[in-house]
């Protein structure tokens, strides 16, 4: 009886262990190790100045697209254009703190999701750099790290 039952039991336990291995193979996915999300996007890279001239304003516009409130007051950003970074220093994406730190290539920080303690999801951050700094078909990433364990947790890529 014992050997039956312990028979049973390995062919179980082989039969689990093939459908393991075939779930792998045909299923996605969930997670590519080394892949970064993009949980911040950039909706658009603005070349026009409020009166409709072309003058390479280059205003980024930023979405958090999670699902997840942010404290923006612990998140920085990194520009590159065309893969190479951008000279320029985002400490933080709070529009409070931002005012007295040393913030290079970029003007202003607006938008809903700077004001607050939180960005939260849906909420947009807009972030002025220095007019000519972008120009129509960049490549423009933004990579968003997370300030305490300076860890990337968000990176996208925009033609402009």
């Amino acid at each position: 009886m014992s050997q039956t039952t312990g028979t049973l039991l390995m062919v179980a336990l082989t039969l689990i262990l093939a459908a393991l291995v075939l779930a792998m193979l045909w299923l996605p996915p969930l997670f590519i190790p080394g892949e970064v999300p993009a949980i911040f996007q950039i909706t658009s890279v603005i070349h026009t100045s409020e009166q409709g001239v072309l003058n390479y304003d280059s205003r980024v516009v930023l979405l958090n697209t999670g699902t997840t409130n942010y404290p923006n007051k612990y998140l920085r950003a990194v520009f590159l254009k065309n893969g190479k970074q951008v000279n320029c220093r985002i400490q933080t994406l709070n529009g409070h703190d931002f005012i007295s730190t040393a913030h290079i290539g970029v003007q202003t920080l607006g938008g809903t999701g700077c004001q607050g303690t939180f960005w939260e999801p849906g909420e947009r951050i807009v972030l002025d750099f220095t007019d000519g700094t972008f120009h129509p078909g960049d490549f423009v990433s933004a990579e968003i790290y997370d300030i305490p364990t300076n860890l990337l947790i968000s990176r996208h890529t925009y033609k402009a």
